[in-house]
């Protein structure tokens, strides 16, 4: 067995193992090794592995490994985690999605994301004998937005297991965000993970999507917050243009919870 050293790191309730890349490891092996140590009995216990690794386009190439093993294409809770772990205050991260840039205060850290595209709204999705109104944009990954009353009372796990599975969104799926409005400039989101396969305490581009597909609805042109399940608030800030957003950046804390070494 190899012994593997790493750092555990969480982003507003987002956690994640965090590892220097290993030689002789494929893409193979970072799967099977995300299945170890994200699970939460036999493992360290984390939503995603974050792989790190040197860059000829960045300062830092970051590749995400959902606790399933699947590579997501990024993360902006992950990106925030690795921002914060390279100690720079101004840093670029290289994804699967694209350069992202990162501005480090302290545990506030600040990413901006590539801009997004692919908007689609009020999208007809059946489920069962159900009808619902779904919207999709991708934020470096894809997902849906579900405009609800009653957060508190939906099934998300059940309901949205199905989504992510529907045609609609094949062959890759999406992630799922279930919103409420709280006021003129805030949600609440609750959010379903591909790759987790559950729902997560917070998702970055999923509060991303969510935010920009409430500001089109709302008419709102600078700043959104997000009030996620974990109790931590998300701040998304942007510049949009009709139904063209850019300049978009994630705003929230994320911190280091310890350091280990594990035998994998």
């Amino acid at each position: 067995m190899k012994k593997l050293s790493f750092t555990k790191m969480v982003a507003s309730g987002n956690d994640f193992v965090v590892v220097d890349a290993y030689q002789g490891s494929s893409a193979s092996g970072y799967r099977d090794l995300a299945k170890k140590v994200c699970d939460r009995k036999f493992g360290i216990g984390a939503d995603g592995l974050l792989v790190l690794s040197k860059s000829k386009l960045a300062k830092v190439r970051m590749r995400i490994f959902n606790a399933d093993g699947s590579e997501a294409e990024m993360c902006g809770n992950g990106a925030r985690c690795a921002a914060l772990y390279t100690g720079k205050k101004n840093v670029r991260l290289e994804t699967l999605a694209g350069i992202i840039e990162a501005i480090v205060s302290r545990d506030l850290v600040k990413i901006k994301l590539t801009d997004p595209y692919s908007l689609k709204l009020d999208l007809p999705v059946k489920i069962g004998s159900r009808s619902l109104w779904v919207n999709f944009i991708n934020t470096g990954v894809p997902h849906a937005v579900i405009f609800v009353d009653g957060l508190e009372n939906i099934d998300v796990h059940g309901l949205g297991r199905h989504i992510r599975n529907h045609k609609e969104f094949s062959p890759k799926g999406t992630n799922v965000n279930f919103i409420e409005v709280l006021d003129n400039d805030s949600i609440a989101i609750r959010t379903y993970e591909r790759g987790v396969e559950a729902e997560t305490l917070a998702c970055g581009t999923g509060s991303t999507a969510s935010a920009l597909v409430f500001a089109l609805r709302a008419g709102i042109n600078k700043s959104v917050k997000v009030h996620t399940r974990s109790g931590e608030v998300l701040k998304v800030y942007f510049n949009r243009v009709d139904d063209e957003f850019s300049d978009v950046w994630l705003e929230g804390n994320a911190r280091i919870v310890y350091k280990g070494e594990c035998h994998v």
